[in-house]
């Protein structure tokens, strides 16, 4: 194993740990993400709020104050990820006990998957879908702490490729209801009817259940399959700010949906950083 092969390997894990960090605090920090989805649960927190107030549950969701409070915890949230961002650009530097805030930060991101596949009433395919990029903190972290890459780590981090793009393909191919979003970003970029844009996805679904046996292969089908895995993780990432791109619009663009694009980062960069493990141990 030389020495230039696991730091270009770290560099790329490293980006995408730093890139889920960076996209998930500005999307607290500016906008929203699903928390209320469990505040506003109300079988739960009927049971949950009388450990801590005699608040009827109604009050509780009408209080203006509460709202607020919750806002305020998001933002906090937001900025307590910037901290984490800023412990995987200086881990290398940084004493030692600093580098376990990664691990917090994965749990809130473990917790936020969570959170979405609960308000997509508890699809699991929407909590795995976003195994690459709570996963991408840990493999960072594993990287760090044992100055090499293991074939372990390597497994782990295809494990999670092969879940994320089948989670992927489960929307594609409508086994969970079809996005809309997905159907009209088809439409947006490729400039295609409703029909063709649902014969793409189709196709891509499958191709994502091929991505996940793929990898596991040797040789140039694995080679191929990463590849493409690649592709499609930069092409879906970019894909959301592509299909919303208005010039005349550009700074409201780039401030709705750029931090979409970034914390998706991992879902081609742990590809990358897979495939240039086994190229370099190729040649």
């Amino acid at each position: 194993m030389t020495s230039k092969k696991y730091q270009y390997i770290f560099l790329i894990v490293q980006l995408a740990a730093i890139s889920v960090f960076l996209g998930r605090a500005w999307q607290h920090i500016f906008w929203d993400v699903p928390y209320r989805s469990l505040l506003w649960d109300e079988e739960l927190m009927s049971y949950i709020l009388p450990w801590f107030s005699n608040t009827p549950y109604e009050d509780f969701i009408t209080n203006v104050d509460n709202d607020d409070a919750i806002q305020h915890v998001v933002e906090g949230i937001g900025w307590f990820y910037l901290v984490c961002a800023v412990v995987a650009i200086f881990i290398k530097k940084i004493p030692r006990v600093f580098s376990y805030i990664l691990w917090i930060g994965t749990a809130s991101l473990v917790f936020l998957a969570f959170l979405y596949c609960k308000e997509r009433f508890y699809q699991l395919g929407q909590f795995w879908e976003y195994i690459l990029q709570f996963g991408s903190p840990i493999f960072l972290f594993v990287l760090w702490k044992k100055q090499y890459i293991s074939e372990k780590l390597i497994f782990a981090m295809k494990v999670a490729i092969a879940i994320t793009f089948i989670a992927h393909g489960l929307y594609a191919l409508n086994f969970y209801p079809r996005p809309g979003n997905f159907i009209q970003m088809v439409i947006d970029i490729l400039g295609v009817n409703e029909s063709t844009a649902i014969i793409f996805l189709n196709v891509a679904g499958v191709l994502d259940f091929a991505i996940a046996i793929g990898i596991f292969l040797k040789g140039k089908i694995r080679d191929a399959a990463l590849l493409y895995a690649i592709f499609w993780g930069l092409a879906t990432s970019i894909a959301r700010i592509w299909s919303h791109l208005y010039i005349d619009m550009l700074e409201d663009t780039l401030m709705v949906w750029v931090h979409e694009a970034v914390y998706r980062m991992p879902h081609f960069l742990i590809p990358l950083a897979v495939y240039y493990f086994y190229k370099k141990s190729d040649s």
